[in-house]
């Protein structure tokens, strides 16, 4: 259930290769990683199980639609099987829907058939009932996941969100949790709240149950 992650701006091809082979000692779901490194994590993890996940206007969601669905496209092509990308906030918080709407679309459009598609409604910066709008629109759109955090605002993933978020899009759709999630303890009260995705970077601290950094 875990991605595997790492999306600081100064993480080195070191650092992402010991997070790929991390990821196959754990069999965690996938790596998640910026773009620029995804050729590298396919590279490898062929003949593994782990699958390889990248974000798509990342970390603002303030690209253009029409950027958000080339950024997915090129990660596709260079081997990304899940994309995750940021909704745009601004738009949300103007109530322009139709205009977050044709956002994430442009995106599941571009995905469509090749890879699986996560939207990140940055809870952090939303109200309740912005947050419920955004899930009723990314489930319209045809998005495969929910994603609470992009890890780089405000506050990162809580279980009232979580379970906010499950409530939402309902049984069939999946929830992402991710940010501030450091622990054991912490993941499993992700997925009790209805968590079917756990973004963290503290993977091997949760399989080993210790506390780690996390993102």
């Amino acid at each position: 259930m875990i991605d595997h992650t790492i999306l600081k701006a100064d993480a080195k091809e070191e650092d992402v290769l010991r997070i790929i082979e991390e990821a196959k000692k754990y069999e965690f779901f996938s790596v998640c990683i910026n773009p620029c490194w995804v050729a590298l994590a396919k590279e490898h993890l062929a003949g593994t199980s782990v699958a390889v996940c990248t974000v798509i206007g990342f970390p603002l969601g303030a690209n253009t639609s029409e950027v958000k669905a080339y950024e997915a496209t090129d990660a596709i092509n260079n081997g990304a099987t899940e994309v995750d990308m940021v909704i745009n906030v601004g738009a949300l918080k103007s109530k322009q829907y139709k205009k977050v709407l044709k956002d994430i679309q442009a995106v599941v459009d571009a995905a469509k058939g090749q890879a699986l598609v996560k939207v990140i409604i940055e809870t952090a910066l939303l109200t309740d009932e912005e947050k419920i709008k955004v899930c009723e629109l990314a489930k319209e759109a045809g998005a495969d996941f929910v994603k609470t955090s992009t890890g780089f605002s405000t506050g990162g993933a809580t279980v009232a969100d979580v379970k906010l978020m499950r409530e939402t899009v309902g049984p069939d759709m999946g929830v992402k949790a991710s940010g501030g999630i450091h622990n054991e303890a912490q993941a499993k009260a992700m997925i009790d709240a209805g968590a079917t995705r756990i973004g963290t970077s503290a993977g091997v601290a949760i399989m080993e149950g210790s506390t780690g950094a996390g993102y």
